[in-house]
């Protein structure tokens, strides 16, 4: 139904104005209805490391953090500087099992992924030290020695998303520039036009992005789970032992994406409640 409201008579001669149909008004000349249309639940239910929950997959996105060239590569940035990748490439065989699976259940796939201005007015010094401490080395917006990419430069192939994690055109991109991806971006504003109120998290890295911008979705009000299969770091083990502590005790809840894949192959309903 693309009106915003079940009975047709309201809805008479108008016409739908809004992004989605979860935040949809309806209008014409000398009226406007502002009544959003019904969602129906979609309830799924997952064993998560604390409890049984339930969440509703018609109020849910996934959230993908920084699976890119520059991070999970192996000629990307990380690597160049000596990071050893192999653990950031651990979501990548997880991901690919369950991301056919949240399509098909109509789940909005949200990639978050660092994208810096060409000019770089947008990284501050602060930001621009944490990776580059002496001034003198490879940071953001650097070339890399030999191929001369821009580190994490928006639309370049340092920035895209690894090859191993195909996309459509369904999935929704979000550029930041910061750990959290709800500073200066638009991401609230996207979520609050599907009308989502529970984030799936995975990506790298757990205890840096992930967790940052995962925080920052508690704090405002979002539902949180935490994929721990789909999420790594390429810091030490103690960080994703205190990451997952953290989110279990603090921020949300901590699920394997295979409970998540079960539940779907369960009989989770499907729908079309987004366009």
């Amino acid at each position: 139904m693309d009106g915003a409201s079940s009975d047709p008579a309201l809805n008479e001669g108008l016409l739908p104005l809004g992004s989605s149909r979860a935040n949809r008004w309806m209008v014409a000349e000398g009226r406007a209805n502002l009544v959003r249309q019904p969602v129906l639940p979609r309830p799924a239910t997952v064993k998560t490391q604390g409890k049984l929950v339930t969440f509703d997959l018609a109020r849910t996105a996934l959230v993908v953090v920084d699976m890119q060239n520059d991070f999970c590569h192996r000629d990307g940035w990380l690597a160049h500087i000596g990071v050893d990748v192999a653990a950031a490439r651990r979501p990548i065989a997880p991901l690919r099992r369950l991301l056919p699976l949240l399509r098909g259940c109509d789940v909005p796939v949200i990639w978050l992924n660092w994208g810096n201005r060409p000019d770089r007015l947008n990284l501050s010094p602060s930001l621009l030290h944490v990776y580059n401490p002496n001034g003198a080395g490879t940071g953001l917006g650097d070339a890399l020695p030999g191929s001369g990419a821009k580190v994490l430069e928006r639309g370049s192939w340092s920035a895209a998303i690894v090859d191993e994690l195909p996309t459509e055109p369904t999935d929704i991109h979000v550029a930041k520039y910061r750990m959290s991806g709800f500073q200066d971006t638009e991401l609230d504003s996207i979520l609050r036009n599907l009308g989502v109120n529970t984030l799936m998290f995975a990506g790298v890295n757990a205890d840096q992005c992930v967790l940052c911008t995962l925080q920052d979705a508690n704090f405002r009000g979002y539902d949180c789970l935490l994929l721990e299969d789909c999420t790594a770091t390429t810091s030490p083990d103690y960080c994703m032992a205190a990451t997952i502590y953290n989110v279990n005790q603090c921020f949300g809840f901590v699920v394997g994406s295979e409970a998540i894949a079960a539940e779907l192959a369960n009989g989770a309903s499907k729908g079309t409640n987004r366009d």
